[in-house]
């Protein structure tokens, strides 16, 4: 009775602000992402873009700086999947949720403008509490009008809200201390859906937005990598060989779009969609992989023009981010089929070992992007076939 009680008296509050939940789309219609959604993308592909200018392909980062720039990937990219998954499963497109969204945007433009001064500006912090805070005021709608969803906002109210806390906690600690406190507090919500996963298995997303939302942030992640390249490039002058590495690096994402589309495009995946929780999983370490794979790509043009042998800690990132999205690709794969063939596992561990040789081996830039160039192009014709094989076989 007491909780009845809560409940009704909360969902009277939210009548009289104008917040009241009107119902959202259901799993069975046809759904593309809205005008509204593909503005919010825009603006934290903002955000993504100065976590990589933070690092610079013209210096060399502390491995403390390229943790914090993990760290700081990772604030924005959860930030911009936690309104994605309210949008695939709640999104009523009312005025009330247009506002929050925008006011939503607006905090990620404060994370945007915030990023090149963290830790020590306030601007990222702030930005991220508006972000999650109106996340959890949307999840509060749904639960006074559809109370089937109470088990859903339960999780995400008590490991979001508690990772909300220690984010405004980190607004008073030295910053120094804040990436510790924002790491802590990341640990929290990102554990949150997998220590859920029981009671968010019985609300599965939609089948063909999230999936759609999911690809074209990764595409927006691929487009961003040609900005580090276009940096690289010198605006005056620019010799004729750092063109050149600059076109034969353009063939790794080029290469990692090609595989992700037939991927995307075989519908291999949505059967087994469920909570959705396993796919984003894997979206968010491939998008790391890619966004570091441009910061790294655009050091490699650089060392090219400036005849330098590549820095030892470019080639780890380059290698290891080729080798996280390899490894993202086989969890994808096994994730759709519920088993990862054989053929399919052989094809990723030998991409993954030349990957892991070359970044060792090879020193000079130049040779550093036609070697893994050339291995990429290879692998994503193999794997491009393997991927409309598997769909084939599942018609």
């Amino acid at each position: 009775m007491a909780g009845g009680g809560r409940g009704t008296r909360l969902s009277r509050t939210v009548g009289r602000l104008g917040l009241r939940y009107p119902g959202g789309p259901g799993l069975s219609e046809e759904r593309h992402a809205t005008w509204l959604e593909l503005f919010f993308d825009l603006v934290f592909a903002l955000a993504l873009l100065g976590v990589t200018a933070r690092l610079d392909t013209r210096a060399s980062p502390s491995a403390a700086e390229l943790a914090l720039a993990i760290v700081l990937y990772l604030v924005i990219q959860w930030s911009w999947l936690g309104q994605s998954f309210y949008d695939t499963r709640y999104d009523p497109d009312d005025t009330a949720q247009r506002l929050l969204v925008l006011t939503t945007t607006v905090g990620a433009g404060a994370i945007a403008l915030g990023v090149p001064q963290a830790p020590s500006g306030l601007l990222l912090p702030v930005g991220y509490l508006i972000v999650r805070g109106c996340l959890l005021l949307m999840y509060l709608r749904v639960l006074t009008a559809d109370r089937t969803a109470g088990d859903l906002v339960a999780v995400y109210l008590t490991g979001f809200g508690s990772g909300w806390l220690l984010w405004v906690g980190s607004l008073a600690v030295p910053p120094a201390v804040r990436p510790a406190v924002w790491t802590t507090a990341l640990a929290i919500e990102l554990l949150t859906p997998w220590l859920g996963r029981r009671w968010l298995r019985r609300h599965p997303v939609h089948r063909t937005h999230l999936p759609e939302r999911l690809g074209q942030f990764t595409v927006i992640l691929l487009g961003a990598t040609l900005t580090n390249l276009r940096d690289a490039i010198p605006t005056t002058h620019s010799p004729a060989r750092v063109l050149a590495a600059a076109l034969v690096a353009f063939l790794m994402p080029a290469s990692i779009w090609w595989i992700y589309i037939t991927y995307a495009n075989s519908g291999l995946a949505l059967p087994r969609l469920g909570s959705g929780n396993g796919y984003a999983y894997l979206h968010v370490a491939a998008g790391a992989a890619v966004m570091f794979l441009g910061w790294a790509l655009g050091v490699a043009v650089y060392e090219v023009g400036q005849s330098h042998q590549m820095p030892i800690h470019a080639r780890l990132v380059l290698g290891g981010s080729i080798v996280t999205w390899m490894v993202c690709g086989l969890g994808l794969h096994r994730f759709a089929l519920g088993r990862l063939p054989r053929r399919r596992l052989v094809v990723g561990l030998g991409g993954i070992t030349l990957a892991i040789v070359v970044a060792l081996v090879v020193t000079d830039p130049g040779r550093l992007l036609a070697f893994n160039s050339a291995m990429l192009v290879g692998y994503a014709i193999v794997v491009n076939a393997q991927i409309a094989k598997a769909a084939k076989g599942h018609q």
